[in-house]
């Protein structure tokens, strides 16, 4: 096996979805059987060290072949597992051969369409092999595409050594998809000085900013009584939760803010009158808009309990990640090195903020700066999801690419 479709068929038809519900490490035991898979074919290719961890990452180095020293320690880190949206069991990739631009219809559901107009840059694929599942269930791309690339660029490595690098770390992840991604990874062990996650999307795309991210839990403790004795004692816990809901702006919510606009989110409420309990999500590119909606938050909170005097409320705020820029403007060589490696194959690099965060917002704060490059995913968590083979092969010949300048530069 050679090629990075070959690799990418075979990794797709393996079930590694993830759990957020779980609470083991992994969340499921079946990204094992991936990660195994990856340590196999790792040794197959002379990669000596190449071992799972306990807790499911693998790790594994392609040492230096070049007689410089000082050459900085790169590492290229994918995640195993798909995200729990949608199924990616029994998963049936399809090629589509140099794509003419029609409509694609998946056989298994042909509801699901894939159309230009609709899908974001699948007008600029033309002519492309288009990778998608059969329609029902995801492709896993995000982010097996950065899995396979991963590890074609080593195989193209260890069977070039022409090609000078320095010391190369692969690391791959399980439980990005539900925010444990690098919950138990030793950086230590690892022993990269920089590193790249390539899990993006369109060609020539860098990532190297990321929302910051908090958590709010609100718990809510009402007066319960009998409904038919209420009159002036009951203070529903429920009826507290639904006018804090109701009293959120618009202006700041998901589904009405772009760009480098940041939101409130509600993603959970369970309760009962007695009791009741909200989940938020809070984003903001800037550590001062991320406080400015949590002290919002806390506002429409006192406002509204000041209806009901007899109930409390306990507010708790859960740091999740930070915006990733705030390392990386302090290295600018990672980035620079990845702009240099895509100009030098014809690209024109595009640099780009994420309304998410990725694996590299931890790891950058955690020690390891680490920006997120392109892997060529599109429609991610959905059963629309597809990948253009030539993007793949453009991905592999970036890494290639990103650690022979690394190299030149020592």
């Amino acid at each position: 096996m050679s090629s990075v479709l070959d690799r990418f068929l075979q990794y797709v038809k393996i079930d590694t979805q993830s759990d957020p519900d779980s609470d083991t490490f992994p969340s499921t035991s079946k990204q094992k059987d991936l990660s195994e898979l990856l340590v196999s074919q790792l040794l197959e290719l002379g990669v000596q060290d190449a071992h799972l961890d306990e807790h499911g990452y693998v790790y594994a180095t392609v040492p230096s072949n070049s007689d410089k020293t000082g050459i900085p320690v790169i590492c290229f880190c994918s995640h195993v597992d798909t995200s729990p949206d949608v199924t990616g069991a029994n998963v049936k990739p399809i090629v589509h051969k140099n794509w003419n631009g029609a409509d694609i219809i998946l056989p298994d559901d042909p509801t699901q369409v894939l159309r230009i107009g609709e899908l974001h840059d699948l007008d600029q694929q033309i002519g492309h092999d288009i990778v998608t599942a059969s329609g029902t269930t995801l492709l896993g791309a995000d982010n097996k595409a950065g899995v396979a690339e991963i590890m074609a660029a080593v195989e193209f490595l260890q069977t070039h050594p022409e090609i000078k690098h320095g010391t190369i770390k692969i690391l791959f992840t399980p439980d990005e998809e539900v925010g444990r991604g690098t919950e138990k990874v030793d950086l230590e062990k690892l022993g990269a000085d920089f590193g790249y996650t390539v899990d993006g999307e369109a060609v020539g795309t860098l990532e190297d900013e990321t929302f910051s991210a908090d958590g709010v839990k609100i718990t809510i403790h009402g007066v319960s009584t009998h409904p038919g004795y209420a009159l002036d004692k009951l203070e529903n816990a429920l009826k507290i939760a639904g006018n804090i809901l109701a009293a959120l702006p618009r202006a700041i919510s998901p589904e009405a803010t772009k760009d480098k606009e940041g939101f409130i989110h509600p993603v959970q409420m369970e309760g009962i009158q007695e009791k009741a309990v909200l989940s938020f999500i809070i984003r903001d590119f800037t550590a001062t808009g991320l406080h400015e909606k949590e002290a919002l938050l806390k506002e429409i909170t006192d406002d509204v309990l000041r209806q009901f005097p007899n109930s409390t409320a306990e507010f708790k705020v859960t740091e999740q990640y930070r915006n990733m820029k705030e390392v990386l403007d302090l290295h600018p060589e990672v980035t620079e090195n990845a702009f240099l490696a895509m100009k030098r194959l014809g690209m024109n690099p595009v640099q780009r903020s994420i309304r998410g965060g990725t694996d590299g917002s931890r790891l950058s704060f955690m020690g390891l700066p680490c920006p997120n490059i392109f892997a060529g995913e599109h429609a991610f968590h959905s059963r629309l999801e597809w990948v253009s083979v030539q993007d793949m092969e453009k991905a592999v010949e970036v890494i290639v690419n990103i650690c022979r300048i690394w190299e030149e530069k020592a």
